[in-house]
């Protein structure tokens, strides 16, 4: 094991679970491909580009050929130069043609627009359409722009609904470049997916058929990914040609807390310190040891903890050294958030704790480090996160901290599912019939959906536009499809439904930020913490009838973690394996949930202070589910008494969704789940995960069809905990709404082992 730079803290070496290194590998360029025009390659030549490397120029070949085309290659290997060469070469050869260019975050864009300013090309006019954009802006935008960088939202929401005005831009369109695709997953994903195919049907009423070239952090099968996502086939190019320097890649756990002595817990688990404190020490340590850094936290909150956390201490140890830590996420205001970009750059910030808002694409050179507050879901963002460190050939160092979650556990005992793994493909379902309708509205507000469009859409659209003129929303005529309002319909891409919760300061009125409808009840429900630019505030108040959340500002020395509780009723089966004792089901099922109370938590230590309850409303979910059963029988033989069931079903409930993110492109946060000794549809005792979205977002099918795998995993890190009882490592979830009670943490591998028997027999 090679020994970890200085500023990990020797004295909790045993915090170390493995160190991987990662070779420097050597770059292969080839000359400029003969249909770039010399004024493009000496613009990129003064910019320091002075060949492209292999997979650059083919990749450009191939969409300037034509060809719709995904790169998909490791992060800082120069994926824009493979969309750049094609398109701009286009723009300087015919000076009506136009292109089209689409990031998931403003971050992206901007980047991209000073790269292509940077190059003075002459007759470009690149220019950013997006939420800051003004109107007198968005006029010369309109009018005089030739490449456009915008995001799905805005194209959705500002561009196809009002597409006569684009005409012009429309017209010469050639190129639509989606950078980033692997971030359009899930919910998300499969409106962006019919986002794109609405494009392509505008355009061509412009009798423009543009070239899509896609760009991908390193994924699975990015060719059917990127053919799912535009509707059309895609090549993909995939083989990694840029040098890249060595990375030391560490993966630590946080240590267990000291044993409680009091009477009351005397019986409890250890538990261990928090994955944010840990994280908030190791950047102080690093800024302290002049090490540029950027931390990686997985939520808004948590990354105001760190940075304030982290300044604490270094301005303990030397005054003033915390104003060189800074917290960074999306909410802030363009202003803010381009000067600390500036800052971490020039070297103003040495460390930065940012939400992922920072991982796609932006070029921030120089950094030397990158720390990882849990990790972020897939392969393909781990993946992103750590390659912002060592960018331009530099050698560079990560350390993924692992969270008290069953998932990280494995993780960081386990590296090969780390190191050895391919990334994982990118998961969303464009036949979502709950994405479907609403797309094919704003499809038909936009223009009247034909017959000869439907192919676009997939082989559910016409039954989706026959039920929707059934219900008068659309208006069906010889012709086709019509809608008939005179408002646009209102589709949020995000899929949370209803327009966003307002965050006001109750003392002053002050508007301090929104959170999205699907997640108010989780976050800004009565006594919750709320941090908003390093500051703490508790709710005083969700008011869901006029979608506002009052709050006062406090710093307490806690914070919140809502529980739910869930009924959930089968509505249809659409795929079963019965496999002996075991039966594997895929099918649509309705889920009733509820907040109903939350506990609070001591920051550092993570021990629970109280559980205070809540009255909110309930909330029904149609969705996609996995789940199985087993037989009295078998349980009964395999040991386990049925007094034992709940608490054995529930563990293993816990620990299987805990896991699902190591097989399919979803957050815990995404999925659900419900376990129960008899449930009333399929009569026998069953553990069901589902889909956290309406209609689903593919995270079950996934499951269904990896089922092995993903409760092999499950089974392994459950049987390997060192846990006596359960913890939130193992078979313990944050957001369990029975406390977490029963739980059978022996009787859950038990169990597992008793699933995982049966499905390696032929199936009947």
């Amino acid at each position: 094991m090679t020994v970890a730079p200085t500023f990990l803290p020797l004295r909790r070496s045993a915090s170390l679970t493995h160190v991987e290194e990662l070779p420097p590998r050597s770059g292969d360029p080839v000359p400029w491909p003969a249909w770039v025009p010399p004024e493009l390659s000496s613009a990129f030549a003064a910019r320091g580009v002075a060949a492209p490397w292999r997979h650059q120029a083919a990749a450009a070949t191939s969409a300037w050929e034509g060809t719709h085309t995904v790169v998909a290659t490791g992060t800082g290997s120069g994926k824009s130069l493979a969309y750049q060469l094609p398109a701009l070469a286009t723009l300087l050869s015919d000076d009506r043609a136009t292109a089209l260019y689409l990031a998931p975050t403003k971050a992206l864009a901007a980047d991209q627009l000073r790269t292509l300013e940077s190059l003075a090309l002459p007759g470009i006019r690149p220019a950013t359409y997006d939420g800051d954009t003004n109107r007198e802006e968005r006029a010369w935008v309109r009018q005089h722009a030739r490449v456009v960088l915008t995001n799905p939202d805005m194209l959705h929401h500002g561009i196809l609904p009002g597409h006569a005005s684009w005409a012009r831009f429309l017209r010469g369109l050639r190129y639509v470049i989606v950078d980033e695709c692997h971030a359009y997953r899930g919910v998300f994903g499969s409106h962006v997916a019919h986002v794109l195919r609405r494009l392509r049907r505008v355009a061509a009423r412009y009798r423009s058929t543009p070239c899509f070239v896609l760009a991908s952090a390193t994924a699975g099968d990015p060719a059917r990914s990127g053919t799912r996502l535009t509707g059309m086939p895609v090549t993909a190019f995939t083989e990694d040609s840029s040098p890249r320097g060595g990375v030391t890649f560490a993966l630590w756990e946080p240590p267990l807390l000291p044993a409680q002595t009091t009477d009351a817990v005397t019986d409890a688990e250890p538990q261990r310190r928090s994955a944010l404190s840990e994280t908030a020490d190791l950047l102080a340590d690093a800024v302290s040891a002049g090490v540029r850094t950027l931390a990686f936290v997985r939520s808004r909150k948590g990354a105001e903890l760190v940075a304030t956390m982290a300044r604490r201490s270094l301005d303990l140890a030397v005054p003033g050294l915390g104003s060189r830590v800074a917290a960074y996420r999306s909410g802030y205001l363009r202003e803010d958030r381009r000067a600390l970009e500036h800052d971490l750059i020039d070297g103003t910030l040495l460390g930065l704790a940012s939400t992922n808002a920072l991982e796609l694409g932006v070029d921030l050179t120089g950094l030397d480090a990158v720390l990882i507050a849990g990790y972020p879901g897939t392969l393909a963002s781990l993946w992103q996160q750590a390659g912002r460190a060592g960018r331009a050939g530099r050698d560079a160092f990560c350390v993924l901290i692992a969270r008290d979650d069953p998932l990280d556990t494995y993780l960081v005992h386990h590296p090969e599912a780390l190191f050895s793994r391919p990334v994982e493909a990118t998961v969303f379902d464009p036949g979502n019939p709950h994405v479907l309708a609403p797309q094919l509205c704003c499809a038909a507000a936009e223009l009247p959906i034909t017959p000869a469009d439907l192919p676009i859409f997939g082989p559910t659209a016409e039954p989706a536009l026959d039920a929707l003129a059934a219900a008068g929303i659309l208006r069906k005529r010889p012709s086709g499809w019509y809608w008939t309002e005179r408002h646009r319909p209102d589709v949020d891409l995000r899929g949370a439904g209803g327009g966003p919760v307002a965050v006001v300061e109750s003392a002053t009125g002050r508007l301090l930020g929104t959170v999205d409808t699907g997640s108010a009840h989780h976050q800004v429900h009565t006594g919750a913490v709320y941090l908003h630019q390093g500051t703490s505030y508790v709710v005083d108040e969700l008011d869901l009838a006029d979608s506002v959340a009052l709050v006062h500002a406090e710093d307490p020395d806690w914070s919140t973690h809502p529980r739910d509780v869930t009924d959930l009723t089968v509505l249809a089966v659409r795929d079963t394996r019965a496999i002996g004792p075991v039966t594997l089901s895929l099918g649509e099922v309705e889920v009733t949930s509820q907040v109903v109370s939350y506990q609070r938590r001591r920051l550092v230590t993570g021990e629970v202070i109280d559980t205070c309850q809540l009255d909110l409303p309930q909330r029904v979910l149609r969705t996609i589910a996995v789940w199985w059963t087993v037989t009295p029988e078998a349980l009964d033989q395999a040991g386990i008494p049925d007094v034992d069931w709940p608490g054995a079903l529930h563990a293993a409930e816990h620990a299987s969704i805990g896991l699902l993110p190591l097989i399919a492109t979803c957050d815990r946060w995404d999925i659900g789940g419900l376990s129960t000794a008899a449930h009333a549809d399929t009569g026998l005792p069953t553990v069901f995960v589902y889909d956290g979205h309406p209609g689903g977002a593919g995270f079950a099918e996934r499951a269904f069809e990896v089922a092995a795998e993903w409760l092999g995993a499950t089974r392994t890190v459950v049987a390997e905990c060192r846990c006596e009882h359960g913890c939130p490592s193992c078979v313990q979830s944050p957001k369990c709404g029975n406390g977490n009670n029963p739980l059978g943490k022996a009787d859950a591998v038990r169990v597992l082992s008793l699933v995982l028997d049966a499905m390696s027999r032929p199936a009947a």
